[in-house]
């Protein structure tokens, strides 16, 4: 296998992995943040989210329920509500390793947002909060555009509410 095969196929890894846990964190995040609840409380039951990567990569879908909160679900709709798009894997990889921002790889031309553009934004935000929330400091400081003052505490016991929530599904196999 040549370099850039192999690569390809460590970052693809990579990125299934990682878009497959950021699926499961943002939903354990809807369960314990009041303030991404709120951003998603607008949006009406069965409302589907999707981040995948182009052509047919991996990637995950969410559902709202109708109350702020989100899950996971195995029944796609065809056409998903909201769906962002990384237009190759290793975009998914810049933005997944942390080495670019959501929003400047929108910027940049990396992805596509398939949906009402402030829904998109709305899941940017959500994104962002949970990036804040359950990575370090300065990881997450590279990977949101503006990072939150969040006393020490609150963000310490929220970390580790969500990694219980995500260690649960996992157990459950939700």
């Amino acid at each position: 296998m040549n370099h850039h095969r192999l690569r390809f196929a460590v970052q693809r890894l990579y990125v299934a992995v990682m878009l497959w846990a950021v699926g499961r964190a943002l939903v354990a995040t809807s369960r314990v943040d009041a303030g991404v609840r709120a951003e998603l409380a607008h949006l009406p039951a069965g409302y589907q989210i999707q981040m995948v990567v182009m052509p047919g990569g991996p990637g995950f879908v969410v559902e709202c329920v109708g109350d702020g909160t989100l899950q996971c679900t195995r029944r796609p709709k065809a056409r998903p509500d909201l769906s962002i798009r990384f237009k190759h894997v290793a975009h998914a990889f810049l933005v997944l390793s942390f080495q670019e921002g959501t929003a400047r790889a929108f910027a940049n031309d990396r992805m596509v947002a398939d949906g009402d553009v402030s829904h998109a934004i709305v899941l940017v935000r959500c994104l962002n909060t949970m990036e804040a929330l359950i990575l370090p400091r300065w990881i997450a400081r590279r990977a949101v555009k503006r990072y939150p003052q969040l006393p020490w505490l609150e963000k310490a016991g929220k970390a580790l509410r969500i990694y219980a929530r995500f260690a649960s599904n996992l157990l459950l196999f939700k």
